[in-house]
């Protein structure tokens, strides 16, 4: 039987007895056989890979490839894939920029394969790194089976003090409303519905900016480079889930309540 993550606890409390596990729960999750033996594999065979085609034809190679970037539903779509690692990440036309989900150009910028400098799979550490990363997706997807507010909490405090090191401050909006992971974080944190996803791109940036301004007390998502900034990011969001959540539960409650008092009525 394979490890599961321990998660008694949602919300703020959850969050900080899985951080205070965290390292020892990841060991353990990390000896499950089956990630053992795909990294290892991975490790061994990436380095010989040197196009997009090799890659998405070894189907054991390109699931770790996938998972390390939480793409794992992309797995029966080796056309698409190809096409997005081609096409690399350096030409704006290029698939992988002209997806709304930025996760494809960070997929198509490690590997390289489409970019002037082209295959990066014989880099230095490069299938260490990707193993790793692949275990850290494996293990937040463990933990999002019990408990997906703390998935989405685990992936911000990994994925966005990188995602903003980099480009204007519009550019990093873009991002982190191109990845969706984080775009559901942000919403649910500064209390945006996702239908506002709907509107305007200038002005969900905007509006975006503006709430995180007042409710972060930022400058711009620059500022989420910062330990502190990014806790205030993932607190807020745990709280305002855990509210709703209260609120949905409450509802339900009246709503039976409501439902078996008006049956023992007839």
């Amino acid at each position: 039987m394979t490890f599961q993550p321990v998660i008694p606890l949602g919300g703020l409390p959850g969050w900080t007895l899985l951080n205070a596990t965290l390292s020892s729960q990841q060991s353990n999750f990390n000896e499950n056989p089956r990630i053992i033996r795909d990294t290892a594999y991975f490790e061994a065979k990436i380095s010989e890979v040197s196009t997009a085609k090799e890659l998405v034809t070894d189907r054991r190679l390109l699931r770790v490839a996938l998972g390390s970037f939480g793409l794992l539903d992309d797995l029966d779509s080796r056309a698409f894939v190809q096409k997005i690692l081609e096409g690399g990440s350096e030409n704006d036309s290029a698939l992988a920029n002209r997806l709304t989900d930025d996760r494809y150009r960070q997929f198509a910028k490690a590997y390289g394969f489409g970019n002037l400098g082209g295959a990066r799979t014989g880099d230095p550490g490069f299938g260490r790194n990707m193993a790793d990363q692949f275990r850290d997706r494996q293990f937040e997807i463990a933990v999002g089976e019990q408990d997906q507010a703390l998935r989405l909490a685990m992936n911000a405090q990994r994925a966005l003090p990188e995602l903003v090191q980099s480009g204007s401050e519009t550019t990093k909006w873009l991002r982190i409303l191109g990845d969706p992971p984080l775009r559901k974080l942000f919403e649910t944190a500064l209390g945006l519905p996702t239908s506002f996803g709907q509107v305007d791109l200038d002005r969900q940036i905007a509006e975006f900016g503006d709430r995180a301004a007042r409710q972060l007390n930022i400058k711009g998502p620059s500022d989420f480079a910062d330990p502190d900034v990014m806790d205030r990011i993932v607190q807020r969001f745990l709280l305002r889930d855990q509210i709703a959540n209260t609120s949905n539960q409450v509802a339900t409650s009246v709503a039976l309540t409501l439902l078996q008092a008006s049956t023992r009525a007839f």
